[in-house]
């Protein structure tokens, strides 16, 4: 693993260098460049190009669980933690997938009336200010942003962020 970096790095450090900051020794680098990957390196390699190919087939929506499942209904032999670290590893994320939110509930509101008419040019700072709210999905849950926008200078002069939309 430390023999495969320090191989892309070479030309930019040295190997000397490189080998004292991984604290591994040169004898050891080259010893290690020779040697065939051990058999745990190409079962992982092996594994990861399945998961790959699992992941893809599901238009890249499925995490370690789904992938996991189906690497058991397919008999391969694997943990669903070893799974999670070698999709960690190969940069293998799962698409979130953006389901619709609805931020008003027509039944208890009321759409209030354009006061501005659409006309979105003032001629001095402070005389109209626009807001908006968006939700943000993150892997924590929804992320709600309010911000105020001044029509003159079209500057941010306030925002919030909250968990809740009340709040």
């Amino acid at each position: 693993m430390k023999h495969e970096f320090i191989d892309r790095h070479r030309r930019s450090y040295g190997v000397e260098a490189l080998c004292a900051a991984l604290q591994v020794s040169r004898s050891g680098y080259y010893a290690a460049r020779g040697r065939a990957p051990s058999a745990r390196r190409e079962r992982q390699a092996t594994l990861t190009a399945e998961i790959r190919k699992i992941h893809t087939a599901s238009r890249e929506t499925y995490g370690a669980p789904r992938v996991h499942a189906e690497l058991s209904a397919q008999h391969v032999p694997c943990c669903r933690n070893t799974v999670a670290k070698l999709m960690r590893q190969a940069s293998i994320m799962p698409k979130c997938i953006r389901r619709f939110r609805v931020t008003t509930d027509s039944r208890r509101t009321k759409a209030l009336p354009n006061l501005i008419g659409r006309v979105f040019t003032t001629d001095h700072p402070n005389a109209c200010w626009l807001s908006d709210i968006t939700y943000i999905p993150t892997r924590e849950g929804w992320l709600y942003l309010a911000t105020v926008l001044d029509v003159y200078s079209r500057a941010i002069v306030g925002w919030a962020m909250s968990r809740t939309l009340d709040g």
